[in-house]
Parts: C-alpha cells; structure tokens; sequence
C-alpha cells in the first residue's frame, strides 16, 4: 500500500520544524520517509527563474506542488513521502487528483495548530530572511484572518499536533498507527 504524510498548516504554522522531527521519529521506528517540502522546491525555482508579484508566486507554488506528486509517483511503494506545504492554498480536489496520480492509497494528515497570533508574529520575524519570491511582512495580516478559519483537509485521519509551543513527539506514534494501519 502506497502511503503519504501530508504535514498541514498556515504558514508559519510550524510544519517544516514538525516534518523535521517527525522523519527522525518515522526512521528510528524503521519507517523509510523522504521529505518533500514545497518551500524548497519554490524556492530553487526562485534561484533559477526569478521572482515576481503574488500571482507568480502561486504559479510556481501550485508547479512546486505538482512536480513534488510527480516525483512521488515514482517512489518505490516502501518509501513514505512526508510532505510539508500549506496544502490548503488550493482546492481539496487539486490535492486529491495530486493523491490519485501519486498513487497514494493512505494518507495521514498532520495539521499544525498555530494560534493566529503566534503565526502572525513568526511570520513577520523570519520575513526579511526568506526570498523576495515570498509575500512581504505585510502578509503577516492576511494570516491573522487566514488562521481563525484554516482545517484541516480530512482526506485521511488527522493527527493535531500543538506547535504554540514546545512540540510532543508522542503524537508521532499516532501518525505511525495510522500509516501502518492495512499496510501490509
């Protein structure tokens, strides 16, 4: 059975910091997971072809996405992708067909439950260190409204992890049990 982890969350929600400990804690059980983080692919395509205003911006997120199932596609069955983005930018049924024509047959969602507050604030303090192809600090406000109304996608059980503050890998061995569920 195909598996992925799809680690969930506004910006500035925490994800890349619970997708980090969350490879460490599947690859200490024996779990072989790969990371996949949208930023990362957006932001070699910022190196390579440059930045623009925000509707550029998300040209490239929603291309970063489908190159990530692309690639996912032609993992070997056994490798877990874990997979760190705002999945909510798009529609649920763009992510679906991403799903589908990765082949991926379970999917364990990790929402990152960030007050708005704190993800407001990380967000305006690490904005004059990321890449101009990101929104300025000013987005920071668009997050406050964006955070009081973000789900989780529920297309597979959900596990929250708290990312207010100090992060509990307990709740790793909840994803695991998820992932391992009808998996032989």
């Amino acid at each position: 059975m195909r598996r992925a982890v799809l680690v969930n969350g506004v910006p500035a929600s925490g994800k890349s910091t619970v997708a980090t400990r969350l490879l460490s804690y599947l690859r200490d059980e024996g779990t072989i997971a790969a990371p996949l983080t949208l930023d990362v692919v957006k932001e070699a395509l910022f190196n390579h072809v440059g930045t623009g205003d925000r509707y550029y911006n998300r040209m490239l997120g929603r291309a970063s996405y489908e190159a990530i199932f692309s690639s996912i596609a032609q993992f070997p069955d056994e490798i877990v992708p874990v997979i760190d983005a705002w999945h909510g930018f798009q529609p649920i049924d763009i992510v679906e067909q991403r799903l589908t024509a990765a082949r991926i047959e379970r999917c364990v969602e990790v929402w990152c439950a960030v007050s708005p507050e704190i993800a407001a604030e990380r967000y305006r303090t690490r904005a004059s260190e990321r890449s101009t192809g990101h929104p300025p600090a000013s987005y920071a406000d668009e997050l406050l409204v964006l955070a009081e109304t973000a789900t989780p996608l529920g297309l597979g059980p959900v596990v929250e992890v708290s990312t207010d503050g100090p992060i509990d890998d307990a709740q790793f061995a909840a994803v695991l049990a998820h992932l391992t569920i009808d998996a032989a």
